[in-house]
């Protein structure tokens, strides 16, 4: 095979000794623009699983390289005057100019032709002449640009300035994050050894903090200049170094992430940061390289043709790549919204970072530094006022205190549609299900949405609070929970609006029903789908009659005993209906701005908080995106949101999101709703849970720790386990969580047979 490689980096260097080492007679070709001793970047970082990849495929240059590396196991954060240390990571480095040399050297020895300082032509002009031709011509490929109609690049240009620099300091103890608060803004660095000599050092800062600096009207050695001013106290006097020296200006770069719907057209195959690219903060590019090389000159081998060597090609790489894009794009993101965290204590900001990829969970980094995170789990525990001869625990069984409710841990039991009342009312199904839960080990159980009139239920069979007999079920419930129990419940009030005279929710969700409908509200008189009714836009009147309803539903949960209160604002309801604008329109002083839209919210809100006991905490749940761009709410309306909640006395904002209209394009995942939970704790400063698709303790661990949220929300894992609570807290080695008395024998068996496994496993 006549192979031309376009572009003599990791990529193609390591695809041309792939390809001869598989058949010598392959004709290899390697064309870079650049000199064989240029670089442009400093080191490179591989882990160990990628060295044992490269090991497997040529143990020759694999040694060489091994040979070369800097290896490290630290992480260190320098934060607000502390130095926070971390072991047990694994890094190892080498110098990006090493990497090539070792390269160049084995594609040398087995027969590859390098052709350096000469510029590649576009991939057409060689596909005629090669039977393959590999665009490894980087960020900017040209390749990609020429064929851009087939490849379909998707190109996103992220939100942080960076420069990738160099210095003779050392930083061999460990991977060094540095982070310097300066009169124009925060400044951080990513520093890291990668040969007994030098070190990288990117510098990184926000787009305003880069604008406050007028890095863009700098000259290079200006800039440079001023980044060593910036990290004067971390250089010992050490000067940073610049290599880009085709670079004219600042050479301050914006990352691209790159990501191709095709990698390949006709003979023609990208590889490399020409397909898709992993932010530098999780260093996984090289790797990415390095891997789909090895992957094509497999399959070029065993495979019968172009066509199918390319499309299993693309199948096994594009699964490796998207997940660790799924990580780097975590980890970039967590860097451009740094500044959110920027009020945290060094240890919870250390622990951010560390998880910010979601590749290292709690019990992971317990694996790695036992010692820290115990430490680190200590002072969450003194966080919340536990004394620390208590003996630490376990962030999730952690107590929790809103106003003067005192939770026993951090699990909450999310609100879960029974479709079991009758006419409204709660039977002996809501007693068992409620009851159910609280014994299992939950520091707080959430009623399902409870109407506040019998036309504002969203079916026939959900429960309501609008007749005495409704709040004497319910009493019987709570009664029992807290009788037999320390668990807490929430009552969760509602109207459903236009999403309202629908079937049960195992039948046909969200359809009307066959007969028997009865009238709807909403904000304005649009339905909910071409199926749905048309609802009636609330007049003033019907405003009033439904904030009564809110206060008089308040009310019954008062005396029926609840200990907190939830106005249900999100998922499409009415007073959803009247905070998204895909479904207000109105024209009045309750449309068009925010503050119009939350207007008749905040009105129920404060209704319900002054009929409300002042010890007793209240929440509201608000969808905060819309999932329809800027056409809805976007989660940084919903922190404007939050704040308005906050000063209008509501203590804890349980974040949700969508449900509010049937365009909403949700992208889901595990734990997919908690960014927004975390973005509205810690910019508008509120309290908040988490809800959405988490169903591991370590999920619930690690939002804990790193600040994400202050309570936990789980549905359907306890749909199927009513005892998830207490089950984890026994796998966790945990013994101080409360097991119904009746239960004490189970408890014991299942800590025995925790304690067999861990010694089965070698855990203990």
């Amino acid at each position: 095979m006549r192979v031309a490689c376009l572009g003599g980096g990791p990529a193609g260097l390591y695809f041309a000794i792939s390809m001869k080492l598989r058949d010598p007679a392959n004709e290899v070709v390697v064309i870079e623009r650049n000199k064989a001793d240029d670089t442009f970047g400093w080191g490179v970082v591989l882990s160990d699983e990628t060295l044992t990849n490269l090991a497997d495929n040529d143990p020759k240059s694999a040694e060489a390289i091994r040979a070369h590396f800097s290896y490290w196991d630290d992480v260190a954060v320098k934060y607000r005057g502390a130095k926070t240390v971390s072991t047990g990571h694994g890094f190892c480095g080498i110098g990006r100019k090493q990497l090539l040399i070792l390269l160049q050297q084995r594609a040398r020895e087995l027969g590859v032709d390098l052709r350096f300082e000469t510029e590649a032509q576009s991939a057409a002009d060689y596909n005629k002449d090669y039977d393959l031709v590999v665009a490894c011509d980087g960020l900017n490929s040209k390749t990609r640009t020429d064929y851009a109609e087939h490849f379909q690049p998707d190109i996103d240009t992220r939100k942080c300035k960076f420069v990738w620099l160099g210095t003779h300091q050392k930083f061999d103890d460990a991977f060094t994050f540095i982070f310097e608060e300066t009169d124009k803004g925060w400044v951080w660095a990513h520093a890291y050894q990668f040969d007994d000599e030098t070190a990288t050092f990117i510098v990184e800062c926000s787009q305003e903090t880069w604008d406050a600096y007028g890095f863009g009207e700098m000259t290079k050695e200006e800039s440079i200049a001023t980044c060593e001013e910036i990290f004067k106290d971390h250089l010992d006097g050490h000067a940073l170094i610049s290599n880009a020296h085709h670079v004219r200006g600042s050479a301050w770069l914006s990352f691209p992430r790159v990501l191709c719907n095709s990698w390949s057209h006709d003979n023609i195959v990208l590889m490399g940061d020409a397909a898709a690219t992993a932010h530098f903060s999780i260093g996984s590019g090289t790797k990415l390289a390095l891997e789909s090389a090895i992957a094509l000159a497999n399959y070029l081998h065993s495979e019968t043709d172009l066509k199918s060597a390319f499309g299993k090609y693309e199948d096994e790489r594009r699964l490796e790549v998207l997940r660790l894009q799924s990580a780097a794009r975590n980890s970039m993101e967590w860097f451009e919204e740094i500044e959110r965290y920027f009020d945290f204590d060094p240890v919870q900001f250390t622990y951010s970072l560390l998880t910010r990829s979601q590749r290292i969970s709690h019990e992971n980094l317990r694996l790695r530094d036992a010692k820290w995170l115990g430490e680190a789990e200590g002072w969450f525990q003194r966080q919340a006022g536990v004394p620390a001869n208590d003996g630490v625990c376990h962030p999730m069984f952690v107590p929790f205190k809103l106003r003067e409710m005192e939770l026993k841990n951090r699990i909450v039991v999310s609100p879960m549609a029974q479709y079991k009342a009758v006419d409204g009312c709660p039977t002996d199904w809501h007693l068992v299900h409620y009851a159910e839960r609280a014994k299992g080990g939950a520091a707080m159980v959430y009623t399902e949405m409870t109407c506040v009139s019998a036309d504002g239920r969203i079916t026939p069979g959900c429960p309501g609070l609008y007749d005495d007999a409704h709040e004497q079920a319910w009493k019987r419930i709570v009664d029992f929970v807290h009788d037999e129990t320390d668990a807490k419940l929430c009552m969760q009030i509602g109207h459903s609006g236009r999403k309202g005279s629908t079937q049960l929710g195992w039948e046909e969700m969200d359809a009307p029903l066959a007969d028997g409908n009865w009238k709807l509200l909403s904000a304005s008189a649009i339905a909910w789908s071409d199926r749905n009714q048309t609802p009636r836009a609330m007049t003033r009147d019907d405003m009033d009659m439904v904030r009564d309803q809110f206060v008089a539903g308040a009310k019954m949960a008062d005396r029926a005993g609840f200990d907190m209160i939830e106005v249900h604002a999100a998922h499409g309801y009415l007073l959803s209906s009247f905070i998204s604008p895909v479904s207000n329109v109105r024209d009045d002083e309750y449309g068009g701005s925010l503050e119009n839209r939350m207007r008749y919210p905040l009105e129920v809100i404060n209704a319900v908080r002054a009929a409300w006991p002042a010890h007793k905490p209240l929440s509201v749940r608000i969808s905060a995106n819309d999932w329809v761009g800027n056409d809805g709410v976007t989660p940084e309306e919903a922190v404007e949101i939050a704040r308005m909640l906050k000063a209008n006395d509501v203590d804890i904002c349980d974040v949700s999101a969508g449900q509010t209209t049937k365009d909403a394009r949700p992208v889901y995942g595990r734990m997919f709703q908690t960014p927004f939970s975390d973005r509205i704790r810690n910019e508008a400063n509120i309290a908040t849970m988490a809800v959405g698709n988490i169903y591991e303790p370590d999920h619930v661990n690690s939002i804990l720790m790193a600040g994400r949220a202050d309570l936990v929300c789980l549905a359907r894992p306890h749909l199927a386990n009513p005892y998830w609570t207490l089950h984890q807290a026994a796998a966790l080695g945990n013994q101080t969580e409360n097991w119904p008395a009746p239960y004490y024998a189970g408890r014991d068996q299942m800590v025995r047979l925790v304690e067999r496994a861990d010694v089965m496993t070698g855990k203990v």
